[in-house]
């Protein structure tokens, strides 16, 4: 049963959900810039995290699933937010160019019904992010936030999963190492830097970016220049296919 949307708004109003969400939200403007003259929806609870695109994307929607409940969002200017059966989206077929799956998977009754539609609602050259509680994780087991309900995901769990519904992940990447606990939220940042270098595995949220698999997208994705060093996400080897070509970020 999924948590409720009094529930969900309550902890990203907490110190605790604050720093969750600035976290994590920066793995994704990291990964996507501002998404500048994009269609961006969000399934899930992914209203914290879609504030950042609004200035500069096309369109920015949200789905919240019917077991949830639906929030009012932005609050100001209309509403942009819509109830929705996860396994049947009330958008037509390859709409949005960017899609992010946040607080969804978790307590879904089928998993992969549920990416099947985002798959049908994406466009060919779109990118999903599916973010989810990281099973070795501690927020996994903090019942008094929303990572700590339903099933979590190891990296390659997730993985799995996202080919099954004929995506092809191209990265992965891991945030928050701090503690559920509030009173360490201000040395989240300390956290981060030290548990991305020593103790990788142990994030509370991983995040996987993937693209549609189409017939019209044999070859590889072509490469975006980047303006960091290295990879935002790591990419993500084929495991079931040797002869698949390994993707890159």
């Amino acid at each position: 049963m999924r948590r409720d949307i009094l529930d969900l708004r309550a902890f990203y109003a907490s110190e605790l959900g604050r720093m969750a969400r600035a976290m994590v939200g920066r793995k994704l403007t990291e990964t996507w810039g501002d998404a500048a003259g994009l269609d961006v929806l969000g399934l899930g609870y992914p209203t914290p995290y879609l504030g950042a695109f609004r200035p500069r994307a096309r369109r920015v929607v949200a789905a919240m699933p019917a077991q949830q409940g639906v929030e009012i969002w932005p609050g100001v200017g209309g509403g942009l937010t819509t109830l929705a059966h996860e396994d049947a989206l009330p958008f037509q077929n390859a709409l949005f160019d960017r899609i992010l799956v946040i607080h969804a998977l978790e307590e879904s009754p089928d998993p992969t019904a549920l990416l099947r539609e985002v798959w049908r609602v994406m466009a060919p050259s779109g990118r999903v992010i599916v973010a989810v509680a990281a099973r070795d994780g501690l927020w996994a087991n903090a019942e008094s936030t929303p990572f700590g309900h339903g099933r979590p995901y190891s990296r390659r769990q997730l993985a799995q999963l996202i080919r099954e519904a004929e995506f092809e992940p191209l990265g992965y990447t891991r945030a928050l190492y701090a503690p559920p606990v509030s009173w360490l939220s201000g040395q989240a940042e300390t956290f981060e830097q030290a548990g991305s270098r020593l103790w990788p595995r142990f994030s509370g949220v991983v995040l996987i970016e993937a693209i549609k698999q189409t017939y019209a997208i044999k070859a590889r994705p072509q490469r975006v220049k980047s303006r960091v060093a290295r990879p935002v996400m790591a990419p993500i080897p084929a495991t079931r296919d040797p002869a698949r070509r390994n993707p890159s970020p």
